[in-house]
């Protein structure tokens, strides 16, 4: 372990030239943000501000980190997910004389001992993945809050954490909801999700999904991504829901629905993106086929009961990367992947770097905003806020251009028409 005080503990900076060629490669896939990167770093906006992070730390998260930086911005980093940090791109990093702790497999104690580093730093603004830097501070260092300007949080189970937080009046300073934006859920939780999950499966266990019954637990937006590629790979897609409007969509986009009861017993690789705890429990493994395969792409890993998991089996021993087979008593065997942690940053490497293009131009844009409204006096109550329209709208315009697509203009008249509200038949 590399560790200088005040400064970085990653796993081994001798990896740092390999992490450096794949985040030249994230660079090369993410015009959005280099775009807006090579406009600040002459201005320099974020100058004299600190930013504590806490995000999975991936070869795109560096460009976004690095971005940061060129702004003016001293950076402060930590891991969201003990499993999550590749190692080599920490280590670029901290070569790169970014303040970072973070390393793979980190024990719990460690991932919050991390956290608390990057507040060192006494930061101005936090950016963050899963509201877990938010919740240190508030919960831990809460005299650190009257320092802080504002926040930005990237994920859906960051985003109802900190509603419930703002709904109870524990909320101690405004946050954008970075995930709320449509270039973010529509399309990184959408296309990015379903893509990084099912490489994260085929990289842990190498099957074949044609022909499987592959089980989503959670119609939302992740749901929706998985379900969408293991379709295209020739699955038989089934999904459990408890919303029934997402049961809806589900039935109506050609998917079956079900209970997870009924699943559990005619599902052959089972996915957890519903944010929420105990979506498998023992009723549930007891059921299931002799081989089946179990792992979440929710944040957190409390959506598989893995201690009832335990509680049923006999021995446990690791097959793969990122893949333990479970025998329980009845002979049956389960395969877990990646500790139920994330199964897409876990066991493969996160989104791909295009769709994360748009998600961190939107981080990127909603920290300079939090500093403007700074240099303007404005004092913004302690609230979930959206992303505007107009932000959203100009990413999407920007990322369009560097595909090579044009579309379509209002004109006057039809821009008229629109606020025409005596137009009829």
């Amino acid at each position: 372990m590399d560790y200088k005080s005040g400064k970085y503990k990653v796993k081994d900076l001798s990896l740092a030239s390999e992490g450096r060629k794949k985040i030249e490669w994230a660079e090369s896939r993410m015009p959005v943000l280099m775009a807006l990167r090579e406009k600040y770093s002459k201005t320099k906006p974020l100058k004299g501000y600190k930013i504590a992070g806490c995000l999975h730390v991936t070869k795109e998260t560096a460009v976004l980190v690095e971005t940061l930086k060129a702004a003016g911005a001293q950076v402060s980093w930590s891991g969201c997910n003990p499993l999550s940090t590749q190692d080599e791109i920490a280590a670029a990093l901290a070569k790169n004389g970014i303040e970072i702790y973070a390393w793979h497999g980190q024990s719990v104690k460690e991932f919050y001992w991390s956290i608390e580093r990057t507040l060192d730093i006494k930061p101005n603004l936090t950016l963050d993945d899963g509201a877990d830097l938010i919740f240190t501070i508030h919960n831990k260092f809460p005299h650190l809050a009257k320092n802080v300007i504002g926040g930005t949080e990237e994920t859906t189970t960051g985003v109802h954490r900190l509603r419930a937080m703002a709904e109870a009046g524990k909320l101690l300073y405004p946050v954008i909801a970075v995930n709320d934006a449509e270039t973010k859920w529509d399309f990184d939780n959408v296309y990015g999700t379903g893509q990084s999950s099912i490489d994260g499966i085929l990289r842990a266990t190498s099957v074949l999904l044609a022909g499987k019954n592959f089980v989503v637990a959670g119609y939302g937006h992740c749901g929706k991504g998985c379900a969408m590629r293991a379709a295209g790979l020739g699955a038989n897609v089934i999904v459990t829901e408890v919303k029934p409007t997402a049961a809806l969509k589900a039935a109506l986009d050609g998917f079956r629905v079900m209970t997870m009861d009924e699943a559990a017993k005619i599902g052959d690789i089972f996915i957890t993106a519903t944010g929420v705890k105990d979506v498998i429990v023992e009723r549930h493994f007891k059921k299931m086929k002799d081989g089946a395969i179990v792992c979440n792409t929710g944040h957190y890993d409390c959506e598989i009961n893995i201690p009832q998991l335990e509680k049923l089996s006999k021995g446990k021993r690791t097959v793969r990367a990122n893949n333990e087979e479970y025998t329980l008593k009845d002979g049956r065997k389960i395969y877990l992947l990646a500790k139920g942690r994330l199964v897409n940053l876990a066991a493969a490497e996160g989104h791909p770097s295009e769709v994360m293009d748009m998600s961190f131009a939107n981080q990127f844009m909603s920290q300079l905003r939090l500093i403007n409204y700074d240099k303007h006096g404005i004092l913004l109550n302690p609230e979930v806020i959206e992303i505007p329209e107009e932000q959203d709208q100009e990413i999407a315009r920007i990322k369009l251009q560097t595909m090579s697509y044009t579309i379509d203009k209002l004109t006057k008249e039809q821009l008229a028409y629109i606020k025409d509200y005596s137009a009829g038949t």
